[in-house]
């Protein structure tokens, strides 16, 4: 007698949950409900497709160990414990390293040099940066500071704010060439650029800090929907003319939602990237 012909394909005993494991994924599914706007055992049972039984049984295990709580009169939400991991989750790995896989797709993409910022005041820090493959060098270095008014990076790390606060940082900085055309305009320009980069989630450098350097950078958040760091790519004109900013905005948007994600940022359901009550626009100068 052939001893496997009633054996179970290797494939299916793998794929078939062990107990434990089962247990593990319902209950991950309870905290997914939960952040998902789910509020009592109804509505999780009917998103996890679980009986209520061993839903309450998840829900009641998932409060007491801190992972849900309960609020009198709103129902579950997410519990401390999973804010602690969080952050502790944010503090050991850090952004750039986060970052790189996705800069370093980027560049393969574009060919072009590609930073990675925070905000230092009124400057830009540069964390990261890789280099273009069409022999240009740039100002820019790791660890590098740059005014935030008048770099790529900078203006989108500024998107949320508010004009006087633009204008404040546009004040507090200038540009690292005295030559750069750009950064020759008035104020009632540069807040007219500024409200359209705010209205459609990215920013242009268009020779606002470097002579015949163009920059297309785009903001990138965390859990809490705040700017927290921001990605560009930048060239030359001969390789950055407008209609290639222009079509290099949407690749450069979704290199930093890649990088939002990784730290916990969810897109709206029905929003532009920005925030939650604003469409995605088209491009503006």
């Amino acid at each position: 007698m052939d001893m496997t012909e009633h054996a179970e394909p290797a494939d299916e005993a793998a794929a078939a949950p062990t107990p434990g494991t089962q247990t593990l994924m319902r209950g991950l599914a309870v905290v997914q409900a939960v952040a998902d706007g789910a509020r009592d055992l109804r509505d999780i049972c009917a998103r996890i497709r679980v009986a209520r039984s061993t839903t309450h049984r998840l829900a009641s295990c998932l409060v007491q160990e801190r992972y849900l709580r309960v609020l009198p009169g709103y129902g579950y939400t997410l519990g401390p414990r999973l804010i602690e991991l969080g952050f502790q989750a944010r503090e050991e790995i850090p952004l750039a390293t986060l970052a790189r896989p996705y800069l370093d797709e980027l560049a393969r993409i574009s060919g072009d040099t590609i930073h990675l910022a925070v905000r230092d005041g009124a400057e830009a820090l540069y964390l990261d940066k890789i280099p273009g493959k069409k022999g240009l060098e740039m100002r820019s270095r790791v660890g590098h500071r740059m005014p935030l008014a008048v770099t790529g990076v900078g203006k989108a790390l500024l998107l949320d704010g508010d004009e006087a606060h633009w204008l404040e940082m546009l004040r507090a900085g200038s540009p690292v060439s005295p030559r750069a055309p750009g950064n020759v305009q008035p104020e009632t320009r540069f807040l007219e650029r500024m409200r359209d980069y705010a209205r459609a989630g990215y920013a242009f450098d268009l020779e606002d800090n470097e002579p015949s350097i163009r920059c297309v950078a785009a903001p990138v958040r965390d859990a809490a929907r705040a700017i927290v760091a921001a990605i560009s790519v930048s060239s030359t004109i001969p390789y950055m003319p407008m209609e290639r900013m222009r079509e290099m905005v949407p690749v450069v948007q979704a290199a930093a939602r890649e990088v939002s994600s990784e730290l916990g940022w969810r897109p709206p359901e029905t929003a532009g990237y920005r925030s939650g009550n604003e469409r995605q626009e088209k491009p503006h100068k």
